[in-house]
């Protein structure tokens, strides 16, 4: 009975999608108020319809309901209960409902605190986002029902793919959808704003907010995939340019971009033509990871859909959608005006040159990933694009956009000093001087470039502190005088400041791990000690153990440095029951100089095994710096200047000026 509650409140949310695409718009359009109050009801009312069906097929993964089919081909009685739900989004239908969620609360959440928004703006808004869930709830409701039942029902399912079985993996997805339909808020008040001709500082103000929560979700997101694929998949590696992670880091790039875009809007009057255009450019390339990921045109172990025909039907949403938005765009372009003037050696032209670098790099991993599928499927050949191909595109792109990053806050709007900015990233250039010298030092012979790269990273750090030194006057006025400055920050400044250390931090990281990670594949018996990095480990053999729905073999590793125990690592190979497959668990010793990363390999001849060890220098610092960078995303978003939307005189003007139309 529950799932058909759940069935049926996907119904009614269809149609109120509907009511919630039409109305307001129409509304809007005829300048009927309660028409376009419509868009605020509905929006509310098809969140918590949603959440109806979603809660629904949560109770029937939690209580094991092989009648639905869904929890069938996807769950077993014998998975902990964190498995059985995270289940829920783990396959094709159930992550397309919490998709449409997602969406719904989106749009719910604007409804409920845009109430400082113009009415005809906000009731297009929702009725942009409306249309969108239409498309999405038609295409569930016809194609991926997660509701379909089985006479008679089975006694046990089959299972959840035991890789997927991961605690940073169960929540992994409702991040990475955070950010992927986040971004339609951003593509909606676009679209809104070709519509009404209202593109002005106060829109950029009030997209910013949304833009910054969907890129914060975006960024979690990725940040716990990349985690999850370093210790659950058994290769001592973080990031392998497979074509579904970059499908969610090119919505990540150009969604940076339009944040900083944003900024220059709101505070300049500038790059209005290029913010809305990357606001349905970003979202088109949500959609675009959305096609790949479903379409069945990619193997992966990212991918949830094998269905062409699926995918044809998210590929028409994407032409729809984006094509629409795109032609809406180009026929207001001759009356959109850019805005505000300013020299190139500007604050503005700080924020445009990394525009143009990250849009550049995007651009470079979005050749890179659907030119093979492009030629495969003109040609039928087969080619394969990899590491080295994006190693040699992006990684160059980045280098200036690191040697800029720092000059970007210390610049005036309209006209900036070089030579007085440059003046004040003495400190940070002398530090990362230093740095570069100490890295040449002891890394010996090479390799030559990795000390640079460490310096870049060096640069952006202390050049994101610099900025907030010099705003505080430290070291040039009293301690009383810096923390009052201090306090009186705006949490904005810090926020940026913070996003950028988080960037500097994770270089680090990045630099460290791939230019000096250390491996050695080794034959290894019981009692044997393998000297590696600096470490002695002492293989004690291997014990079988069992797992609530699994059985595995645990190799025992005695690690040691200077004779003295560090800790005891426990690699293993693990069989799952339901469905049977193999997975491998690496044993780590985290430190922060680097990773000590060990892989149970195959059973050999007299009791040997074949095992894998890494040692990945400063690896952690990737993800501490996505932290950092989150960190500061939350604390720009916590900025009441940025909540409370557009300012108080801009809402008076507007209430002024309506007797006049």
């Amino acid at each position: 009975m529950i799932s058909e509650i759940g069935h049926f409140a996907l119904i009614l949310g269809l149609g109120v999608a509907l009511a919630q695409t039409i109305l307001p718009i129409w509304g809007a359009q005829c300048g009927n108020l309660a028409l376009m109050r419509i868009g605020t009801s509905a929006a509310q009312a098809q969140f918590v319809l949603i959440l109806i069906a979603f809660i629904a097929l949560t109770v029937a993964y939690v209580t094991s309901d092989f009648s639905l089919l869904n929890v069938f081909q996807n769950s077993h009685s014998a998975k902990p209960m964190l498995y059985k739900i995270s289940g829920v989004w783990g396959n094709h239908e159930g992550s397309l409902l919490l998709w449409v969620l997602i969406l719904a609360l989106f749009g719910g959440a604007v409804a409920v605190f845009g109430r400082n928004l113009p009415p005809d703006l906000k009731a297009n808004v929702l009725g942009v986002q409306g249309s969108i869930s239409v498309a999405f709830l038609l295409f569930m409701i016809m194609t991926s029902n997660p509701f379909l039942r089985l006479d008679p029902a089975p006694f046990e399912g089959r299972g959840l793919n035991p890789i997927l079985q991961d605690p940073a993996l169960s929540f992994h997805p409702p991040f990475l959808y955070g950010g992927y339909v986040g971004f339609s808020i951003a593509f909606s008040f676009a679209v809104a704003a070709l519509i009404t001709g209202r593109i002005d500082p106060a829109w950029a103000r009030w997209v910013r907010p949304w833009t910054l929560m969907a890129w914060m979700s975006l960024t979690i997101g990725i940040a716990m995939g990349s985690w999850w694929a370093y210790y659950e998949l058994g290769w001592g590696g973080w990031w392998f340019w497979d074509p579904v992670e970059n499908a969610s880091f090119m919505p990540w790039l150009s969604g940076t971009a339009l944040l900083h875009s944003a900024l220059v809007m709101e505070k300049r009057d500038a790059l209005k033509i290029w913010t809305i255009l990357l606001a349905i450019l970003t979202f088109s390339l949500s959609l675009m990871g959305t096609f790949l990921v479903r379409s069945g045109v990619l193997t992966s172990v990212h991918a949830f859909a094998t269905d062409p025909e699926r995918g044809l039907y998210i590929l028409g949403i994407l032409v729809i959608f984006s094509g629409g938005a795109l032609a809406l765009f180009a026929s207001r372009a001759q009356v959109l005006r850019q805005g505000g003037i300013f020299a190139p050696m500007s604050r503005e032209g700080a924020l445009v040159l990394n525009n143009l670098l990250i849009t550049t790099a995007c651009a470079a991993v979005f050749i890179g990933t659907l030119y093979p599928l492009a030629l495969e499927a003109v040609t039928g050949d087969k080619i394969s694009v990899g590491p080295p191909f994006f190693n040699a595109t992006f990684g160059p792109l980045m280098v200036p956009l690191l040697l800029a990053v720092p000059f970007g806050p210390f610049l005036a709007w309209k006209r900036g000093d070089i030579l007085g900015v440059a003046q004040r990233l003495s400190v940070a250039a002398v530090v990362t001087a230093l740095v570069v010298i100490a890295a040449y030092s002891i890394s010996g012979r090479g390799p030559w470039m990795a000390p640079l790269g460490l310096g870049l990273g060096i640069w952006v750090i202390f050049g994101a502190l610099s900025e907030i030194a010099f705003r505080v006057k430290m070291f040039r006025a009293s301690w009383e005088e810096v923390f009052r400055r201090l306090r009186s920050l705006p949490r904005s400044a810090f926020g940026a400041t913070f996003a950028h250390l988080g960037i500097g931090v994770m270089v680090l990281g990045v630099v460290g791990t791939t230019t000096w990670q250390n491996e050695k594949i080794l034959e290894v018996k019981p009692g044997e000690i393998v000297n590696f990095s600096g470490y002695d480990l002492r293989f004690d053999g291997v014990a079988p153990a069992q797992g609530p729905n699994y059985r595995e073999q645990i190799g025992m590793l005695i690690v040691t440095r200077g004779g003295e125990e560090i800790t005891r690592l426990q690699p293993s190979k693990r069989l799952y029951d339901a469905p049977k497959t193999a997975t491998t668990e690496a044993g780590i010793y985290a430190a922060w100089a680097g990773d000590l990363y060990v892989v149970l390999g195959d059973e050999l001849k007299e009791g040997a095994y074949t095992i894998r060890f890494y040692f990945n220098p400063l690896v952690r610092l990737i993800w501490i710096g996505t932290l950092i960078m989150f960190f500061g995303g939350f604390l720009s978003l916590s900025d009441r200047r940025l909540r409370v939307g557009a300012p108080k005189r801009a809402r008076v003007a507007q209430t002024a000026a309506a007797p006049a139309e």
